[in-house]
């Protein structure tokens, strides 16, 4: 009797299930899987590569180039479908990247300076390292100009990889990687909004500053719609569109300006809840105006003890994870073998760049941080684990094909292509195999 009554008790702190439950509760699991969103990707970037070398590859090149947008008598804003993912899809990619670092910096692990500076230290490494090693060998060639592309570390590829290594590696290592992968995608998209800009209209950047002053006022005052900060939010995309820097710098410094602070404590949302339910209980409820009142302030309780970051986190993990990224991927990875060039100095350029640049990198600018005592390593994380670390930092998938778009002609282009996808395929096998083996050694060390 006991346990039906605790069975009945369980039920009642669950919402009422549905039909649709049992295909929508199986997806929703699959979704919260971490490599689920790097299994997707990779499945994008497989089909892209199998239609850019068919019979279909003629069509599906024409397809991006379709213009969309709008016109309003004299006024036109329109792009190709490329350019709309490139350019806006990006921005959702790189807002949400930006949370995620100050998260981390205001209420995860990163509010010790120390574990903060090593992060900063190491992508600082992974961002100065491989171009330098890729202008080496491309000094004086046509594709010097594409150093940049060397630079950023696909977090999502990184994050699936820890999750097959599973528990062979420490926790340490995987928020040490994310917030290093954070942060030189943070400074990549700072190099592309400068270094392969247009001409920079100084009246539009205006504007642009008088949007994000209009955003931090709105959150001195209280606003907490996320209706209306994504509305001030487009308005400023549209003008740093409009000023020669590249549109997804936006999202980085919305992301950075988004508030951390909790408008109800857990505490505070406890006595409140408590004080609703007593003063009406349930075989009272009819549904007038001041009970219907009464449980539109107990929702908004709940929702704001999540500050907007981490629901702002919640809500676009999943559409950055499994649409934004995979149609990247979709619309950028076709690149044609017909007469690759493996021997491209291009290609040579990119794949040092990321398979030997990166590890060398990360491991050496930790390693000088911690040895001027700015940076310490977290528990359980050593050198190996760094070095291991940095291989599978070399995978740059994401940001890599979004600078070489930017960076090289129509003649160059495939050569970068190829150099990034035999890079990230060779950096994910050696930084898997060698993490798995020296986590066991250590292991076999300690028992």
């Amino acid at each position: 009797m006991n346990k039906r009554n605790e069975i009945s008790q369980n039920n009642m702190t669950r919402l009422p299930s549905e039909y649709i439950d049992w295909i929508s509760q199986p997806i929703y699991r699959f979704m919260h899987i971490e490599s689920t969103a790097g299994i997707v990707l990779l499945v994008s970037t497989l089909l892209a590569v199998l239609l850019a070398n068919s019979p279909l590859s003629e069509e599906f090149s024409r397809f991006w180039q379709i213009s969309v947008g709008i016109t309003v008598g004299d006024f036109v804003f329109e792009r190709s479908l490329h350019k709309w993912i490139n350019d806006a899809g990006m921005t959702l990619f790189f807002f949400l990247i930006a949370l995620e670092l100050k998260r981390e910096l205001v209420l995860g692990e990163l509010r010790s300076p120390k574990l903060a500076i090593l992060s900063i230290a190491a992508a600082l490494g992974g961002m100065l390292v491989p171009p330098l090693l890729y202008l080496l060998i491309q000094v004086g060639e046509s594709g010097q100009h594409g150093w940049g592309t060397v630079m950023a570390t696909d977090t999502a590829f990184v994050i699936g990889c820890l999750a097959l290594l599973g528990r062979s590696i420490p926790s340490s290592l995987r928020v040490f990687m994310l917030s290093m992968a954070v942060v030189d995608d943070i400074g990549a998209i700072f190099v592309v909004a400068i270094g392969y800009g247009d001409a920079i209209d100084g009246l539009a950047i205006t504007y642009a500053l008088v949007g994000f002053i209009i955003i931090r006022v709105m959150g001195f005052l209280g606003v907490r719609s996320i209706v209306l900060f994504s509305i001030v939010g487009g308005a400023i995309w549209l003008v740093i569109d409009m000023s020669g820097i590249h549109p997804t710098i936006t999202g980085v410094a919305l992301g950075l300006l988004t508030p951390t602070n909790k408008w109800m404590s857990k505490q505070h949302l406890s006595i409140l809840m408590d004080t609703i339910v007593s003063s009406s209980p349930m075989k009272q409820w009819s549904g007038d105006k001041i009970e219907g009142e009464t449980l539109r302030t107990a929702a908004a309780a709940a929702r704001e003890t999540l500050s907007p970051v981490e629901r702002l986190e919640m809500l676009l993990h999943p559409w950055v994870g499994f649409i934004v990224l995979p149609l990247f991927a979709f619309a950028n990875a076709g690149v044609s073998l017909k007469g690759a060039n493996i021997t491209s100095s291009i290609t040579l350029a990119v794949f040092l760049g990321f398979v030997c640049g990166k590890p060398i990198g990360i491991t050496l600018f930790s390693w000088i941080a911690v040895q001027l005592k700015i940076a310490i390593l977290p528990e359980n994380l050593n050198w190996g684990m760094v070095l291991g670390g940095g291989m599978l930092a070399g995978i740059g998938f994401t940001m890599a094909l979004f600078i070489a778009e930017l960076a090289y002609n129509s003649g160059q282009i495939n050569a970068a292509k190829l150099g990034i996808f035999l890079a990230s395929i060779v950096s994910a096998l050696i930084g898997c195999i060698f993490l798995r083996y020296f986590s066991a050694r250590e292991k076999r060390k300690i028992s």
